[in-house]
């Protein structure tokens, strides 16, 4: 199964997308928007201090009565930050993410964020892993 490394390094969009902690979250709302992403790392001083997510959005703003105008990201993001190395292997990306009933992983070297998976990218890479899994084992079979 491939690394974390591999995953990211076959994305199309290689930038790590983040936000201060300072900025509002209107802010964040409108790159998510125009990425159309689910959750940004957030940054300070390239230090990830933690991730903004739409749950995050929906349950400390909306359902709390804030304005994403006035409130900072640093209010409501996820602090307590899991996050993947790049020799990880997908399985272990997988298990801890169905463990933590998370569907955000940065992914660090060297204390550097270098990307962001989502549970989709890894359920994309396990599902080819499995077919070309299939293919070779009927290859087996038949010869």
């Amino acid at each position: 199964m491939k690394t974390l490394q591999q995953i990211l390094d076959g994305k199309k969009n290689k930038e790590v997308i983040s936000i201060a902690p300072h900025r509002p979250v209107f802010d964040a709302l409108v790159i998510l928007a125009e990425y159309r992403i689910g959750a940004l790392v957030v940054l300070e001083s390239e230090k990830l201090v933690g991730i903004f997510s739409e749950r995050d959005y929906a349950r400390e703003v909306v359902l709390k009565g804030r304005s994403s105008k006035t409130t900072q990201i640093s209010e409501v993001m996820t602090d307590k930050v899991l996050f993947g190395r790049t020799n990880d292997t997908v399985e272990q990306a997988m298990t801890l993410m169905s463990e933590k009933r998370i569907r955000h992983l940065p992914v660090v070297e060297n204390d550097k964020v270098i990307g962001m998976l989502s549970i989709g990218d890894l359920v994309k890479e396990t599902i080819s892993y499995q077919q070309e899994l299939i293919k070779q084992l009927q290859i087996y079979i038949n010869s």
